[in-house]
């Protein structure tokens, strides 16, 4: 009977990965798997531990060690509406009353209704089990029964194996997703942006306004008149020494980053659109003079919070929560320090994430989702033209 649960338990972690949940964690012996689905609006994580308990009280232990755990990170791992199904497979139940134990779900913080719920699948119960486990989390489960000459626990070995071979395969996947470029365009673009600074220098200084102005800084009246060049043209120009290194530092490790992620060329075509979205956003809102590469950069937290509707477990399990704080206390600076043009920063952030959609990661199509981003990028630009040329 251990061999069948050992089985059984290997298969539930083949289906799940069948289905499109991943291995986010997997203990040393192999006896405790932790899966993440790929649905980002209602994630779960699946918790399955393969023990025999002979006492209540051991499982009492662990089931209220994992909920202490999960309230701990206090719902970073689950996102709203989320839950976690934590599944334990024995071959035979604790020989007290365990059922309490299981009966009603657990809350978590920002999770769904009784976010977390506890199942004990033994072989007495492993067919109504498993209907309430796939109930819960979507999937159909329905283990492929073993034959009666093979042996269950040669059977429990290959199937761990695949399962290990695959998640090396996934790890290795998710590894290359961040090496995926190289940083060209980041080095040039910094390049260029400190020689027009120096250039801006020799010419008057940085900060004089008739410079600026002749060199392509937003300006309203002249972008009226008929100088459209005047929403790119910013982007490389910088007001004072601390604006250019704020803005050099910022999109040497924001660059660095999106340009691994998507590649030089889609790098270039979301730092250009969102540097555009930002001029263009400033243009509707801000009468002022204005020059920097705020708005693209803001495209580059656009880029990356892209990332994150694609692949959310991993966005906030390496760089997500980073990347949230530091786009609300950028907007929140932005609102309360006078001189900031916040909307070119918010155009830029929406800017940014359009063109990641409709570029999106390489190899790894997805047309709909591409042209939607593209639709909503042209409507958007074309009404905002329409409204402040008007």
């Amino acid at each position: 009977m251990i061999g069948t649960m050992d089985v059984l338990f290997w298969q539930l972690v083949h289906l799940l990965l069948r289905d499109g949940y991943r291995i986010a964690q997997l203990s040393e012996r192999g006896d405790e798997i932790w899966l993440e689905s790929g649905h980002w609006r209602r994630p779960t994580l699946v918790r399955l531990v393969r023990a025999d308990f002979d006492w209540s009280r051991s499982l009492r232990l662990d089931i209220e060690y994992t909920w202490q755990l999960l309230r701990q990170m206090n719902g970073r791992k689950i996102g709203k509406g989320g839950r976690v199904v934590n599944v334990y497979v024995m071959a035979y139940p604790p020989v007290d009353d365990w059922e309490f134990l299981v009966s009603k779900p657990l809350p978590l913080p920002g999770a769904a209704d009784g976010g977390f719920e506890t199942l004990l699948i033994h072989s007495g119960n492993a067919d109504e089990m498993l209907l309430r486990l796939g109930d819960l989390i979507g999937v159909s489960l329905r283990p492929q029964p073993l034959a009666e000459e093979a042996d269950p626990f040669a059977a429990a070995e290959r199937l761990k194996h695949e399962v290990l071979t695959e998640w090396r395969r996934q790890r290795e996947e998710e590894r290359r997703l961040f090496d995926y470029g190289k940083p060209v365009f980041t080095k040039l673009l910094i390049i260029v942006q400190v020689a027009m600074f120096l250039v801006l220098e020799w010419s008057g200084g940085s900060t004089n306004p008739d410079v600026l102005i002749h060199y392509g800084a937003k300006f309203n009246p002249l972008i009226e008149a008929g100088e459209w060049w005047r929403f790119l043209t910013p982007m490389v120009l910088h007001i004072g020494l601390l604006h250019l290194l704020t803005n050099t530092f910022a999109l040497y490790y924001l660059g660095m980053t999106v340009e691994r992620l998507y590649g030089s060329l889609r790098f270039l075509v979301i730092y250009i659109t969102a540097g555009f979205f930002g001029t263009l956003a400033s243009f509707l809102f801000t009468p002022s003079l204005s020059a920097g590469a705020s708005g693209a950069i803001f495209g580059l937290f656009g880029a990356l919070l892209y990332f994150g509707t694609v692949y959310r477990h991993l966005f906030f399990r390496t760089m997500g929560m980073n990347v949230v704080s530091l786009i609300v206390i950028n907007l929140l600076f932005g609102l309360l320090v006078p001189g900031i043009d916040n909307a070119g920063h918010i155009g830029g952030l929406i800017g940014g994430f359009l063109a990641a959609g409709a570029v999106h990661l390489p190899k790894h199509a997805a047309w709909g989702r591409q042209f939607r981003a593209l639709a909503a990028a042209v409507l958007l630009a074309a009404a905002g033209l329409w409204v402040g040329f008007r």
